[in-house]
């Protein structure tokens, strides 16, 4: 399997711009090298900068922080324009999970740099997912996975029990909806979930499809496997909550939309990641003490499926120093500074044995509960169909999404998308 990248043309301005902004940390002795390392937006929710200290200051060399934008495709606009220009000006990448097909061209093989043993104790799916024609192009450093959030004190109410099946859920939600209506919140809905025609939606979708027992797109050997009945039923079944336990303009939502219905106290069910939680328990927020976590829910003929999240390091193959490099991306993902991470910024590890790890579940009890979510989340088919893969996304949310407003039933989304997706993939991913 070639995976292979169509890469923007350079703009240095950008680029040089990017790296003046960056800072050195730990000026080590006369002799030690600089390595760059792209971080995050640099705030205080950004715990990078301060693991690159950390080595820096254990090593006796020096890096320099690349502050990266925001935003998933200007942050990925930046790394193409890097890659594609052979620069070696960043050693180290903060890289989306879905990114490693993408980029695997212009990454380092961390195997050829790192101990055998550099890959034990991560989830089994992270180390899959960010190996390419079996190279190791990053280490896995948080993870996310979907989630159902719930009103406990709503359920319990209306004695009612957390949903196990979406066929449960939809049913407790209209009936919970219009109780609460029924008592004079005419805001409230049954259920929240990101509906928007982007990656957010291949996400749901995947969950809604996975669950279903309809596959995952693409398979692991590169094979479409979306056109089927148990797809199409999944689609539908979205489709029946537009308007009835979800509103209109889920449509139109994303994370932040539906995290801010449901943190007003507006929604019973909230498919979101797992950072809601320590917002939706935070100062301010009107269901404070009120919610609980779960799996999401199963088809008729599936299990519970969760789609991951998260982010990782890699090492551009122009880098001069790989084998420092590699070694700053195996001291970020580390043990040690993962449950740093987990504890001063509440993220979620990628090494298992933290899940169990007192500190870390004493700071944040939730943690546990996440565990068998996490290791069987389901990845988005990102590795196998390389550089394609941003057009495979487009094409199912876009079909997705035209069930869910209606101008296409489950089974001729599938039947397109199917099509569509072999013609893609016709030359080999």
């Amino acid at each position: 399997m070639k995976t292979s990248i169509r890469l923007l043309t350079p703009h240095r301005p950008l680029i040089a711009g990017l790296l003046l902004g960056g800072s050195a940390l730990a000026a080590g002795p006369a002799l030690a090298t600089e390595i760059a390392i792209a971080c995050g937006s640099g705030d205080a929710a950004d715990y990078c900068p301060t693991a690159a200290r950390l080595w820096a200051e254990t090593t006796g060399n020096s890096v320099k922080v690349v502050s990266t934008p925001n935003g998933t495709t200007e942050k990925l606009s930046l790394y193409q324009q890097l890659l594609g220009s052979e620069s070696s000006d960043v050693d180290v990448l903060m890289v989306d999970i879905v990114w490693p097909g993408m980029l695997g061209n212009h990454l380092a093989d961390l195997s050829e740099y790192l101990p055998e043993d550099a890959t034990d104790g991560f989830f089994p799916a992270l180390i899959d997912n960010n190996t390419v024609d079996g190279r190791l192009v990053a280490l896995p450093w948080y993870t996310d996975a979907g989630l159902l959030y719930y009103r406990k004190d709503l359920l319990e109410k209306y004695d009612r029990e957390v949903p196990t099946t979406w066929q449960q859920l939809t049913e407790t939600a209209r009936f919970i909806q219009t109780a609460e209506r029924e008592g004079g919140n005419d805001d409230f809905w049954g259920y929240s979930f990101q509906g928007r025609a982007y990656e957010g939606l291949t996400c749901n979708a995947l969950e809604w499809v996975a669950s279903y027992g309809g596959g995952t797109l693409v398979d692991g050997q590169g094979d479409v496997t979306i056109d089927n009945p148990r797809a199409a039923a999944a689609l539908d079944m979205a489709a029946s909550w537009i308007g009835t336990i979800a509103p209109e303009g889920a449509l139109n939502h994303t994370e932040e939309e539906t995290r801010g219905i449901f943190q007003s106290g507006n929604a019973l069910f909230l498919r979101n990641w797992p950072y809601v939680w320590s917002l939706a328990n935070g100062e301010g927020s009107e269901v404070a003490g009120k919610i609980g976590m779960a799996p999401l829910p199963r088809g008729p003929e599936g299990e519970p499926a969760a789609t991951l999240g998260g982010w990782n390091f890699a090492v551009s193959r122009y880098s001069e120093h790989p084998r420092l490099a590699a070694d700053l991306a195996a001291f970020i993902t580390s043990p040690a500074q993962q449950k740093a991470h987990a504890l001063e910024k509440g993220m979620n590890p990628t090494r298992e044995a933290l899940y169990q790890d007192e500190e870390v579940l004493a700071r944040n009890p939730s943690m546990s509960d996440l565990y068998e979510t996490l290791a069987n989340g389901v990845p988005r088919p990102a590795t196998v169909t390389g550089d394609a893969y941003a057009r495979v996304s487009n094409a199912f949310f876009n079909r997705t999404h035209q069930v869910l407003s209606g101008e296409l039933d489950g089974a001729s989304a599938v039947q397109q998308l199917g099509r569509e997706l072999e013609r893609l993939g016709r030359r080999g991913w």
